[in-house]
């Protein structure tokens, strides 16, 4: 045995098809009060939780938080409707890497053209297209998580015996992290892209504003 058993990887590899996701199907249509809203969350999510029996995956005062940063717009007489559920799914993956400033930063785009809007374009239908990729990236992830697995089986074999398998571990943890880490810096560059262009375009309108506002006079 080197990194550990293969009954580890087989685990590791089992636990990526036990992830809950949510399907927009899965919604109900009606607006739910804020207490339908954590149970609801509480029911879909909990498994895929570190420790389900103590870990929360959403509060009344996280909403409520949220709803004050910006990242949720108000409920409609204490009510959430179904595409308020979808941006607290959204924010509940986005809040384990990104800041809260980046997860609005992110958001406030979607949130401006897609909630609560009449076209057949709509925050489902976003939510539905990426559902569907990231549903796609499953077997992608397995394939690479098993070549980073087998690739630390191979370090340190010069290393100690009653030391080479937790550094074999190490090993394999310290090129998952940094797959995390880099893919982190990655959108947070993105997100800076998109703070840019979106200052950019406010500029660009206040000038057009103010430049109408002179002809008039």
């Amino acid at each position: 045995m080197t990194i550990n058993t293969e009954d580890l990887l087989g685990s590791i590899l089992a636990s990526l098809d036990r992830i809950a996701c949510i399907k927009a199907e899965d919604i109900p249509d009606i607006d739910l009060y804020m207490d339908q809203v954590t149970t609801f969350m509480e029911s879909h999510l909990k498994s895929s939780t570190r420790n389900p029996s103590e870990d929360k995956i959403l509060t009344k005062t996280m909403i409520n938080n949220y709803a004050k940063n910006d990242l949720l717009p108000p409920p409609l007489k204490k009510k959430y409707s179904k595409e308020h559920v979808l941006l607290l799914i959204f924010i509940y993956y986005y809040k384990g890497i990104l800041s809260i400033n980046d997860i609005q930063q992110l958001l406030s785009p979607i949130t401006e053209r897609f909630f609560h809007t009449d076209d057949a374009f709509n925050l489902e239908t976003v939510y539905e297209e990426v559902f569907g990729l990231e549903m796609a990236q499953v077997d992608v992830l397995k394939s690479d998580i098993t070549t980073k697995f087998r690739t630390a089986e191979q370090t340190f074999e010069e290393a100690p015996e009653e030391s080479r398998k937790f550094l074999q571990m190490f090993s394999f943890i310290c090129m998952l992290g940094f797959d995390v880490y880099m893919k982190k810096l990655l959108i947070e560059k993105m997100i800076d892209n998109i703070t840019v262009d979106k200052e950019k375009s406010e500029r660009k309108k206040t000038k057009k504003q103010d430049g109408s506002s002179q002809t008039e006079e």
